[in-house]
């Protein structure tokens, strides 16, 4: 067993420093990962220790939360979005097309949730994210029944990013849109006035600036 977790270990710091986390060969490796208990961090854990660590590994129950001044990014930092123009559009397989304003996101049902986001070899912190209940707002926009994937997409001037989830990852509540951190609005640099947060998942695919979601079959 322990040489089975010091080769995932090892495939996987490969895969992430060649940058081919999206391949197929690093789903399975993903998948295998997703088996493997999680180790529960003990009380006073540094969270710059934690730049090796798959966040699928790891359970941060004792984790302290981050100082969001010490929080670190990667992308564009310098975008500004003008909330009254701001948009969050729904497109794809739901009963209608919907552009939601900020003010109509932010009076919806709400989760807060404390969740750690890893850039393997770069940054660790651990924040406490406040933003949408993922079930209730799926069954709002009118969520059809044969829904299988949710592709959250954002963009910046020329900085643009997406990340396609599993639409049963988003329905657990590991995945979901926040608009805080910390008890503070989203900060414009860390992805104001939506971004992703999705625990088990490498920073890369939190996606900052969300401004569509498309819902997609199988």
């Amino acid at each position: 067993m322990n040489s089975r977790k010091q080769f995932l270990k090892i495939t996987v710091g490969f895969a992430t420093g060649l940058g081919i986390w999206l391949s197929p060969g690093f789903g399975l490796v993903s998948t295998a990962l997703a088996r493997i208990k999680k180790i529960i961090l003990p009380k006073n854990t540094i969270v710059a220790n934690l730049l090796r660590k798959h966040p699928r590994t790891i359970d941060t129950r004792n984790l302290e939360i981050t100082d969001l001044k010490e929080f670190q990014t990667m992308g564009t930092t310098l975008f500004k979005v003008a909330e009254k123009d701001w948009r969050l559009k729904i497109r794809g397989k739901v009963d209608s097309k919907k552009n939601l304003t900020y003010s109509e996101i932010t009076a919806l049902s709400s989760v807060e949730k404390d969740v750690l986001m890893i850039c393997p070899g770069f940054f660790a912190q651990h924040g406490t994210w406040k933003g949408l209940d993922m079930g209730r707002f799926l069954k709002a926009v009118g969520a059809g029944p044969d829904v299988m994937h949710i592709t959250f997409s954002g963009d910046a001037d020329k900085f643009s990013s997406s990340y396609r989830f599993t639409m049963k990852e988003v329905q657990s509540g590991k995945v979901f849109l926040a608009y805080a951190v910390n008890g503070k609005p989203l900060p414009k640099k860390h992805g104001f006035p939506l971004r992703v947060v999705a625990e088990d998942h490498y920073g890369g695919d939190w996606v900052k600036y969300v401004n569509k979601m498309e819902l997609e079959g199988g």
